[in-house]
């Protein structure tokens, strides 16, 4: 948060000291006009595109997250499901599902979500794990009806895991497109450098607006690109839901 605020405070200094120089060596020219008409116009279309690119970049990154955010919660409470569901199991077979889906997320804490921090995919080994638990819940064929039900219930669970954990290697690798990395960068700078098109007499007033300007496009640039990091960062996805099912793991 600190490192954030002073890369705001600092590019909006550099900002306002283009401004003071821009007027001591070339201060607006009395007789031009205050305000020229086809720079207004210009500076217009290019904040609303700008807006545009920026719009559609924080929505994009914004539904990055909070898909990540249910993909966790779905695989967190499906493996908690499943731990539940081991002791409607014949005896063998729930000791061994829950001794699997403990060791599934114990895995995904301890050596998963560090990776993934490091923007890193979270690899092949859970997906073995994984396999484990599939194949520890399978019941004998004299089980009961209800060991049956409860086996059903259990692949059930099995099958949104997998789809949930699918979702969450996608997030790792999904980011916003450098097209779009593109447009915030260079329609921002555009931005910023369309203030100095008007005749602005008034020193401290058109340093007063260039800060203003460059610190708020400084700002929504940098959240775009904290929300980006899905698994790191100040806006992480955190392994919460799993920490909350499984205190002990």
């Amino acid at each position: 948060m600190i490192e954030t605020f002073a890369v705001v405070v600092g590019i909006a200094m550099v900002a306002a000291g283009i401004v003071v120089i821009r007027h001591h060596y070339w201060p607006p020219d009395p007789g031009e006009e205050p305000r020229e008409d086809v720079a207004e116009y210009i500076s217009m279309m290019v904040g609303v595109l700008y807006a545009l690119v920026l719009g559609l970049s924080m929505v994009s990154v914004w539904e990055t997250r909070s898909g990540a955010v249910g993909h966790v919660q779905a695989e967190a409470s499906a493996a908690h499901q499943i731990r539940l569901l081991s002791a409607g199991l014949p005896a063998l077979e729930g000791e061994r599902t829950r001794d699997a889906v403990d060791a599934y997320v114990h895995h995904v804490l301890s050596a998963e979500w560090p990776a993934m921090a490091q923007g890193q995919p979270p690899g092949r080994r859970g997906w073995d794990l994984l396999n484990d638990l599939r194949a520890a819940g399978r019941v004998p064929a004299d089980a009961t009806p209800v060991q049956q039900a409860t086996l059903q219930e259990t692949l059930a669970q099995l099958s949104a895991l997998d789809d949930a954990r699918r979702g969450r290697e996608a997030d790792v690798a999904d980011a916003l497109s450098p097209v779009l990395w593109f447009g915030l960068v260079v329609g921002g700078v555009l931005t910023v450098v369309f203030m100095f098109m008007f005749g602005v007499r008034r020193s401290f007033t058109h340093v007063v607006m260039v800060m203003g300007l460059t610190a708020l496009i400084t700002f929504t640039v940098l959240l775009v690109y904290e929300l980006n990091q899905t698994f790191t960062g100040m806006f992480a996805v955190d392994s919460s839901p799993f920490t909350r099912y499984f205190t002990g793991s």
